[in-house]
């Protein structure tokens, strides 16, 4: 049992990454003041919840119902992934963009979104942790108390996500909008090429299957 909540743990973290998620926190929430940046993150690790207890309870069910395959719905994920990885590339950065609105303005229109995209989707509840989920509680495979634990697990994971992110405000201190930015572009390179991977395997598996 314990070597399985222990494989199940690595799993998750990994699909999940929670200190890979620290950066993109950082860059996108350095505008911010630090009771501002606690509320993202609180907001960002409650719909990550609520995303993969979604995909858990029904993901499985609903991608059988509409047809599609787990390969297909990666494949979908990383051709996301990409497109925001691009944008934190070459465009103008997040951090660039708010700091040209008021306090208020933030705090009105750009807080929930922040925690929305990208810290939520794609960041933390990434494609690869929608699909391991769905996976890790196959309703052909595993019994009602298995998927319960693997729940739990992954509710540990985004527990120790958001320590690390509430942990991380204490950095911004230091790197300031400069730093900021600089993490900003290279956590997009690293995004892209993350999210290439999972397409190519989305692609890959897909073929496999037909």
């Amino acid at each position: 049992m314990l070597s399985v909540l222990l494989t199940q743990f690595v799993l998750i973290w990994a699909v999940v990454d929670p200190i890979g998620s620290v950066p993109v926190y950082l860059a996108q929430t350095s505008h911010l003041n630090a009771q501002q940046r606690r509320l993202v993150a609180l907001k960002a690790i409650a719909i990550s919840a609520g995303i993969l207890l979604f995909f858990i309870i029904i993901g499985q069910i609903l991608l059988e119902a509409m047809q599609i395959p787990l390969p297909a719905f990666q494949a979908a994920g990383g051709l996301v992934l990409l497109l925001f990885a691009l944008t934190m590339i070459f465009g103008e950065g997040k951090v660039d963009q708010e700091c040209k609105l008021s306090e208020q303005e933030v705090q009105h229109s750009e807080l929930g979104s922040l925690a929305v995209y990208p810290l939520a989707v794609p960041s933390i509840a990434s494609p690869g942790a929608m699909m391991a989920v769905v996976m890790l509680t196959d309703n052909n495979r595993y019994s009602l108390g298995d998927q319960m634990v693997t729940t739990l697990v992954m509710l540990s994971v985004l527990l120790v996500t958001l320590f690390l992110m509430l942990g991380a405000n204490k950095i911004q201190k230091y790197i300031g909008n400069v730093g900021a930015a600089i993490i900003s572009r290279v956590m997009g390179l690293i995004l892209a090429a993350v999210a290439v991977n999972n397409l190519l395997i989305g692609i890959k598996d897909f073929y496999l299957m037909t």
